[in-house]
């Protein structure tokens, strides 16, 4: 019988405090990422937790490609969702509660050793706020902190490429439960999607969605971020941490 190789874990919370305090002293771990996203109405056809499962598969991805020298921490998997709010089922945490929780997050990750964090957003109302208090983060932790929304990765060649419905980025993409999100929730978690609904909403794009075209689409994200992450690690990527005022 073949011997399988058991492969080094990428999910922090799956570490003993043993296995994080060897693996964290011997230098192995290098960076880690910290998912962000939402859970919120998607339309008729999609279910609420898309953009944290959807961030959360990417970060997973990454991490396996960059074994074993990344691990995902716990993430937000609420965000800033107000704007959802009129849609039973949405769940939103103040601006400031979601940036004082990730703040910690990120003070936690830090004094546990890690010097390249990468907070990977996975839903659009999230980056304003996060944007808008970026600096204080960088001078707080004094480390190679970096924050991406997975969908800035792609390109107007790729949407143009991709998508059946015309797309152009920015203002397209990454889209509300359209045909961007839908395709990659056919293609990873196809039980998220609820084709039967399609009919019984005003907006047809997503049922231009195919789940061939999602698993594409996230191929070229998790390479990208990947690559992203990689010139974090090996300091071609390097966060300028701005002076404090003399």
């Amino acid at each position: 019988m073949e011997a399988f190789m058991i492969q080094p874990e990428v999910l922090q919370r799956k570490l003993t405090r043993r296995e994080f305090r060897e693996r964290m002293s011997s230098g192995e771990l290098q960076a880690c990422i910290i998912p962000v996203a939402a859970i919120e109405q998607h339309l008729e056809h999609l279910a609420l937790e898309h953009d944290w499962r959807t961030v959360c598969h990417v970060a997973v991805a990454v991490a396996e490609r960059l074994r074993p020298n990344v691990l995902v921490a716990e993430g937000l998997l609420a965000g800033i969702s107000e704007h959802h709010m009129r849609h039973p089922g949405t769940l939103s945490l103040r601006p400031g509660t979601f940036l004082a929780v990730l703040a910690d997050l990120i003070d936690s990750v830090v004094r546990a050793g890690f010097k390249n964090v990468l907070v990977l957003n996975g839903h659009g109302g999230n980056t304003a706020p996060i944007n808008g208090t970026w600096e204080q983060l960088l001078r707080l932790n004094q480390v190679n902190l970096h924050f991406l929304s997975y969908w800035d990765v792609l390109t107007a060649a790729d949407a143009q490429e991709l998508l059946k419905g015309g797309h152009q980025l920015p203002e397209d993409l990454p889209g509300h439960a359209q045909e961007f999100e839908t395709a990659m929730a056919l293609a990873a978690f196809p039980e998220n999607v609820r084709t039967n609904m399609w009919t019984d909403q005003p907006d047809k794009k997503p049922s231009l969605a195919t789940a061939e075209q999602g698993t594409e689409i996230l191929r070229r994200i998790v390479d990208r971020v990947t690559l992203h992450l990689q010139a974090i690690m090996e300091g071609r990527r390097v966060a300028q941490i701005p002076p404090y005022f003399p």
